[in-house]
């Protein structure tokens, strides 16, 4: 049974090594952590920075943990190599040596200082001491507590510092791209909205670049990197608007662009289509006169006038052209090119409107001349009763003003009459065509 020391039960000689190797092994772990913390890019980045907010806050705590860190560590480095030297006087040590040893290994033997008490109230969210009283075990913990919290700043900062300004420096590169090519086609401030979309822009990127550089823990979302490796990342939503309204502004400077390249082209393609829809226009108000004149009692829908203010709008388009008012010319393109292709669907329907009953009358000339032929093919030329319904139909239609719908019912009066003499007679074989057949066969 062992004999209990004044911290409990005094280790034996196989407990002592393993603690030591086990605090050794620690010892080794947190001197690697904070020379890594010492030569980490992010902590020399902070160091030289005029930070502000959040950052420049949890970076004075910071900077106060890691130089207890230190302190603490070379406390620890003492603690452990008294301990070690102890161990090493003996192969086989006494039961005074091991008490001692045990004392010093799990026993509240490390004296240290209270520290700043701001830092120890930040930090850990307790009261400040003069001193403590910890083992060696507590130390460690403490310590690796501490270290995260340093850490966490510093990786957060490096972290958003590695991310964004050089993105934003790439983007305001391609903003400047972008505001000359503008320049060049006219998109200025003041002038287009774009212009203006450009300088909002601008704005924006000087001070997202400036709150970055100043206050990068403001910009990370999700866990701390101590917490939960790979839980946090930079937050990029100020700058992705950024990046879409500039794509939205490039793509409108694009079309701007397009349109001084092609403007010629496509003016010349609207003079074509309102040229085309004047000339359907005019078309249509002469047939109108002829339907009025040839058809009795129909209803003609009027024809409208040339458009003037398309005309108008046109020259407005040719002279910001003269004048490259690119900016301006790309909108009242757009909607001219639209306006004319509806100016020359409406012509065109127009005139179908107006000819209509010409188109009716053309329709009924030719079922009477067709069914007429048809007639004549079966021996039926010579029918008194076709003849005199043909006749009838033929004065209405080429009349003038011709009345469509007696013209019609004319027209009707004919078919019947050939559908009634080509039809069999009752018990027969063969059409009336067939019976003047077969009588002059006989004769």
């Amino acid at each position: 049974m062992a004999v209990a020391g004044p911290t409990g039960p005094v280790l034996s000689r196989e407990e002592v090594d393993r603690a030591l190797a086990r605090l050794g092994a620690e010892h080794e772990a947190v001197e690697s952590s904070l020379l890594a913390l010492q030569d980490h890019a992010g902590r020399r980045l902070l160091e030289g920075a005029e930070l502000s907010g959040a950052t420049r806050a949890r970076w004075a705590v910071a900077e106060q943990l890691i130089t207890q860190l230190w302190m603490y560590f070379d406390t620890y480095t003492g603690a452990l190599t008294a301990a070690r030297e102890l161990r090493s006087r003996r192969r086989w040590p006494t039961q005074a040596e091991l008490g001692e040893l045990t004392d010093l290994l799990t026993g509240a033997r490390v004296t240290l200082p209270g520290g700043d008490p701001a830092a120890t109230v930040t930090a850990l969210g307790t009261a400040a001491k003069l001193s403590e009283q910890l083992t060696l075990q507590e130390l460690v913990d403490r310590m690796n507590g501490w270290y995260a919290q340093a850490l966490d700043v510093v990786v957060i900062a490096d972290a958003v510092w590695s991310a964004l300004p050089a993105r934003i420096d790439l983007l305001a590169a391609e903003l400047q791209r972008t505001r000359s090519l503008a320049h060049s086609v006219g998109v200025r401030p003041g002038e287009h909205p774009a212009g203006d979309d450009l300088e909002d822009i601008t704005r924006e990127l000087i001070a997202l670049r400036a709150a970055v550089v100043e206050d990068p823990v403001a910009f990370w979302t999700g866990a701390s990197p101590s917490s939960a490796p790979g839980g946090g990342r930079p937050d990029t939503d100020r700058y992705d608007r950024a990046a879409r309204a500039l794509e939205d502004v490039r793509r409108e400077v694009e079309a701007v662009l397009t349109v001084r390249q092609d403007a010629e082209q496509r003016l010349m393609r609207v003079r074509d289509v309102l040229s085309r829809a004047d000339r359907t226009l005019t078309e249509a108000r002469q047939a109108r006169v002829e339907v009025l004149s040839k058809i009795a009692a129909s209803e003609v829908p009027a024809v409208s006038g040339p458009p003037t203010l398309l005309y108008e709008q046109l020259s407005v388009a040719a002279e910001h052209r003269r004048r490259a008012r690119w900016h301006r010319l790309s909108p009242l393109l757009e909607g001219l090119e639209q306006r004319a292709d509806e100016e020359l669907t409406r012509a065109r329907e127009s005139l179908t409107a107006v000819t209509a009953p010409l188109a009716v009358r053309a329709e009924l000339r030719g079922r009477l001349d067709a069914y007429r032929a048809k007639a004549a093919r079966l021996g039926l030329a010579e029918d008194p009763v076709l003849g005199e319904r043909y006749d009838a139909a033929r004065r209405k239609l080429w009349s003038a003003p011709c009345d469509l719908v007696a013209a019609e019912q004319a027209v009707l009066r004919y078919q019947h009459a050939v559908a009634e003499a080509l039809a069999p007679p009752p018990g027969g074989t063969g059409g009336y065509g067939q019976g003047v057949i077969d009588r002059r066969g006989d004769s």
